[in-house]
């Protein structure tokens, strides 16, 4: 597909539109897993994971995540190769996405990295403690704890509705989850949604008295989690 190239500010990559309706045992088995028939949020059912064909920051052939609304017709690319019913029949298509749309990105150490003007986070929960151990977990509204760029290790608030869970397949051919926000790191944005950093909020996380995770049945201590 070298005969594709990207334009600034947007990434063009490949999808396997069925790429996310499989699930991969530890022995190696896969399974056909359906989505679509019983399940209303396209976070879930829509295919997130991309292959990079071009982009401005991002080598070629790296995994890429987008937005799970993000292939639409629009960004669709027709007529890119000569007409083949192969082609046609492959679920494997090609789109040229805004950036704003690619979330992050898998380098070559395998990690996953946040693409620009992005930050990975950690929801923030505050346990309740009984005589014993403890009872309950809430989970701070509007609060995350950041893990990437300059603020990470900050517990920091956000605007409403900026907690972005990515569901995606990982690296082991199963389900996976991420948390991306909106943070510019090297300019003002009116979409910026990381808008102060709680010190005390932080400390207490320190301390032991608040928990991080993705959800409050696996969230733990800043300490247990980094282990």
């Amino acid at each position: 597909m070298s005969n594709l190239k990207y334009v600034h500010g947007r990434v063009i990559c490949s999808v396997n539109l069925e790429g996310k309706n499989t699930h991969k045992f530890a022995d190696g088995t896969v399974i056909r897993l359906e989505r679509q028939f019983n399940e209303f949020n396209r976070r879930i059912t829509e295919p997130v994971n991309g292959v990079v064909i071009s982009a401005e920051n991002i080598p070629e052939g790296s995994e890429i995540l987008i937005s799970h609304n993000a292939l639409h017709e629009s960004n669709r690319i027709y007529n890119h190769t000569k007409l083949s019913g192969k082609e046609e029949a492959s679920d494997i298509k090609y789109y040229s996405l805004p950036e704003e749309d690619c979330f992050a990105w898998r380098g070559k150490d395998g990690e996953l990295k946040p693409m620009k003007n992005f930050a990975f986070a950690l929801r923030v929960f505050r346990p309740y403690w009984g005589m014993i151990k403890v009872i309950s977990i809430t989970k701070l509204e509007n609060v995350l704890y950041i893990t990437t760029g300059e603020l990470a290790g900050n517990v920091c608030n956000v605007l409403k509705a900026s907690d972005y869970e990515i569901i995606f397949q990982g690296a082991d051919g199963r389900e996976d989850r991420l948390i991306r926000c909106r943070h510019y790191e090297d300019e003002i944005n009116d979409r910026e949604e990381v808008i102060a950093i709680s010190h005390s909020l932080t400390d207490e996380l320190k301390e032991g008295k608040l928990f991080i995770g993705l959800a409050n049945n696996n969230s733990k201590s800043l300490k247990e989690y980094y282990g």
